[in-house]
């Protein structure tokens, strides 16, 4: 597998997540690889872009590829196709990455560190599916322009039934193996897009009889996902509503440190990164949560490596980690900030409940 620090925090709680992959992956007896490579700020310091042709070669490689994080104030100033954010946009592109699961579950220990009160957040786990190589953010024609004097700027949302479909068909795959329930999230009541999304997820939805399907329009989703999240099980749609609607589903956890995520394709490589960003801010001082991305861990080895008993352990030992009350800071309040454990010290904890 391929290992992507990337910015910030990122070679912070990769390295921690790294511990228990290996840790894991020797106790079951699997043969593990690592390789490391550069995307994203480290990138354009060492290579003059944010991802290269052979660390893509790399990838494609590879059964997993494990991701920090990207991006920071220091590459701000370029040129938007030449940022950071770049790297990320084409490795998924490159390794057709469309499909992306964003599990958020409430960990009981950690009810009361929502800003939701806890009987609303108990018990949540919810699945964003969202797809990711396609809509607004890679749609042509797009661009700048100066118009009969005046600055003008456009993206174009476009989707075809292919596309479409095959993100349904992971919706509802995932769903039969939960709550058995799909919400699938639109605006079709405006968007000629979001019509044909309601056409295609509804034909996908004829082979899946033992799965309800819902529609819902994205903004009143956007209101129940706070005042009754509990409703939800697999939650579809494209990239735009599914990068805001994931981001929202996260903070019902109390911390965007807890949040791990996959992206899957065609081409049996998974991408697994934690959902927080490379909070510059911070790094470098042992504070950072490492939870994220060793669930995103968890995920791997549940995708790639197909092994979910792993995948199960480590989930179990972070409940139970969090259950005999050790925190990180951005776990507890303020006035509690001198408890808080460090990434390291946390990942102890985590392996102690291994047994690794």
């Amino acid at each position: 597998m391929l290992l992507l620090p990337g910015d910030g925090i990122g070679p912070e709680v990769t390295a921690q997540a790294r511990r228990v992959l290996e840790a894991v992956a020797q106790s079951a007896e699997l043969a593990l690889e690592i390789e490391a490579g550069l995307i994203g700020g480290a990138a354009i310091d060492a290579q003059g872009a944010p991802l290269d042709d052979a660390t893509v070669a790399r990838a494609r490689q590879c059964r997993g590829v494990l991701l920090g994080a990207v991006g920071g104030p220091k590459w701000d100033a370029l040129p938007v196709e030449s940022r950071p954010e770049r790297g990320l946009l084409r490795i998924r592109r490159e390794l057709g990455l469309y499909a992306n699961l964003r599990p958020a579950v409430v960990f009981p220990a950690l009810a009361e560190a929502s800003t939701l009160r806890p009987e609303v957040v108990r018990d949540i786990d919810l699945l964003v599916v969202r797809e990711l190589t396609g809509g607004i953010y890679f749609g042509e024609p797009r661009g700048r322009a100066l118009v009969s004097g005046r600055r003008e700027a456009r993206n174009t949302m476009v989707y075809d039934e292919v596309e479409i479909a095959r993100i349904a068909h992971v919706a509802f795959a995932a769903a039969r193996r939960r709550g058995r329930s799909v919400t699938h999230v639109h605006k079709a009541n405006v968007l000629e897009v979001s019509q044909l999304w309601v056409e295609v997820v509804n034909e996908v939805a004829r082979e899946y009889e033992d799965v309800t399907l819902q529609h819902q329009l994205v903004d009143s989703c956007a209101m129940l996902l706070l005042s009754d999240p509990g409703r939800f099980d697999v939650i579809v749609t494209g990239n735009l509503f599914g990068d805001i609607l994931s981001d929202e589903a996260a903070m019902l956890t109390g911390s965007l440190g807890m949040l791990p995520s996959a992206s899957l394709g065609a081409g049996g490589v998974g991408l697994y990164e934690p959902v927080h960003g490379s909070a510059p801010d911070i790094a470098g001082q042992d504070i950072a949560n490492p939870l994220a991305a060793i669930l995103s861990v968890a995920m791997l080895f549940e995708h790639s490596f197909e092994q979910a008993d792993c995948a199960r352990r480590i989930h179990d030992a972070v409940t139970a980690v969090l259950d005999d009350g050790h925190r990180t800071r951005d776990l507890l309040p303020v006035e509690a900030a001198s408890r808080a454990l460090g990434s390291k010290a946390m990942t102890d904890r985590v392996l102690e409940k291994l047994g690794c």
